[in-house]
Protein backbone atom coordinates (compact mmCIF):
# COMPACT_ATOMS: atom_id res chain seq x y z
CA UNK A 1 0.00 0.00 0.00
CA UNK A 2 2.67 2.53 0.93
CA UNK A 3 5.05 1.31 -1.74
CA UNK A 4 2.91 2.83 -4.51
CA UNK A 5 3.04 6.19 -2.75
CA UNK A 6 6.80 5.88 -2.29
CA UNK A 7 7.30 5.14 -5.99
CA UNK A 8 5.03 8.05 -6.94
CA UNK A 9 7.05 10.44 -4.78
CA UNK A 10 10.43 9.28 -6.08
CA UNK A 11 12.59 11.35 -8.45
CA UNK A 12 11.56 11.40 -12.08
CA UNK A 13 13.79 9.58 -14.53
CA UNK A 14 16.02 11.85 -16.63
CA UNK A 15 15.43 10.07 -19.89
CA UNK A 16 18.99 9.15 -20.83
CA UNK A 17 21.17 12.28 -21.03
CA UNK A 18 18.51 14.87 -21.78
CA UNK A 19 18.83 16.45 -18.32
CA UNK A 20 21.71 18.72 -19.31
CA UNK A 21 20.02 19.87 -22.52
CA UNK A 22 16.87 20.60 -20.52
CA UNK A 23 18.93 22.79 -18.18
CA UNK A 24 20.32 24.76 -21.10
CA UNK A 25 16.84 25.17 -22.54
CA UNK A 26 15.83 26.79 -19.25
CA UNK A 27 18.35 29.60 -19.85
CA UNK A 28 17.30 30.16 -23.46
CA UNK A 29 14.41 32.54 -22.61
CA UNK A 30 16.72 34.63 -20.39
CA UNK A 31 19.33 34.88 -23.14
CA UNK A 32 16.64 35.78 -25.66
CA UNK A 33 15.25 38.50 -23.37
CA UNK A 34 18.74 39.96 -22.90
CA UNK A 35 19.38 40.03 -26.67
CA UNK A 36 16.07 41.80 -27.30
CA UNK A 37 16.78 44.23 -24.43
CA UNK A 38 20.22 44.98 -25.91
CA UNK A 39 18.92 45.79 -29.38
CA UNK A 40 15.89 47.79 -28.21
CA UNK A 41 17.38 49.71 -25.26
CA UNK A 42 21.15 49.59 -24.80
CA UNK A 43 22.39 49.89 -28.38
CA UNK A 44 20.26 52.95 -29.32
CA UNK A 45 21.34 54.73 -26.12
CA UNK A 46 24.99 54.09 -26.88
CA UNK A 47 24.54 55.35 -30.44
CA UNK A 48 22.82 58.53 -29.23
CA UNK A 49 25.55 59.17 -26.63
CA UNK A 50 28.21 58.69 -29.30
CA UNK A 51 26.49 61.19 -31.63
CA UNK A 52 26.13 63.72 -28.77
CA UNK A 53 29.83 63.41 -27.91
CA UNK A 54 30.77 63.93 -31.57
CA UNK A 55 28.56 67.03 -31.70
CA UNK A 56 30.19 68.42 -28.54
CA UNK A 57 33.66 67.77 -29.94
CA UNK A 58 32.73 69.61 -33.13
CA UNK A 59 31.48 72.82 -31.49
CA UNK A 60 33.14 75.97 -32.81
CA UNK A 61 32.80 79.72 -32.53
CA UNK A 62 29.76 81.04 -34.40
CA UNK A 63 27.57 77.93 -34.00
CA UNK A 64 24.00 78.49 -32.85
CA UNK A 65 23.14 76.04 -30.06
CA UNK A 66 20.48 75.23 -27.50
CA UNK A 67 21.24 74.22 -23.92
CA UNK A 68 19.47 71.65 -21.77
CA UNK A 69 17.80 74.55 -19.95
CA UNK A 70 16.24 75.79 -23.19
CA UNK A 71 18.54 78.78 -23.73
CA UNK A 72 19.38 79.58 -27.34
CA UNK A 73 22.67 81.30 -28.06
CA UNK A 74 25.61 81.90 -30.34
CA UNK A 75 28.95 80.44 -29.29
CA UNK A 76 31.48 83.18 -28.56
CA UNK A 77 34.23 81.04 -27.04
CA UNK A 78 34.92 77.32 -26.74
CA UNK A 79 37.12 75.88 -23.98
CA UNK A 80 37.76 72.24 -23.06
CA UNK A 81 35.05 72.17 -20.36
CA UNK A 82 32.95 75.28 -21.03
CA UNK A 83 31.37 77.33 -23.79
CA UNK A 84 30.49 81.01 -23.65
CA UNK A 85 27.21 81.87 -25.35
CA UNK A 86 25.97 85.23 -26.53
CA UNK A 87 22.27 85.16 -25.72
CA UNK A 88 21.48 88.86 -26.31
CA UNK A 89 23.28 92.10 -27.07
CA UNK A 90 26.00 92.54 -24.40
CA UNK A 91 24.81 89.39 -22.54
CA UNK A 92 27.19 86.44 -22.40
CA UNK A 93 26.69 83.30 -20.35
CA UNK A 94 29.12 80.51 -19.59
CA UNK A 95 27.87 76.89 -19.67
CA UNK A 96 29.41 73.50 -19.17
CA UNK A 97 29.99 71.81 -22.50
CA UNK A 98 27.79 68.87 -21.55
CA UNK A 99 24.76 71.15 -21.18
CA UNK A 100 24.70 71.92 -24.90
CA UNK A 101 22.12 69.51 -26.30
CA UNK A 102 22.04 70.42 -29.95
CA UNK A 103 22.75 72.76 -32.80
CA UNK A 104 19.97 75.23 -33.53
CA UNK A 105 20.54 75.68 -37.23
CA UNK A 106 20.96 78.77 -39.38
CA UNK A 107 17.50 80.30 -38.96
CA UNK A 108 17.25 84.00 -38.05
CA UNK A 109 15.88 84.79 -34.60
Amino acid sequence: MFTEIAYAMGPASQGGGQGQAGGLMGFLPLVLIFVIFYFLMIRPQQKKAKEHKAMLDGLKKGDRVITSGGIYGLIEEVRPDTVTLKVAENVRMKFGRGYVVGLQGTEDE
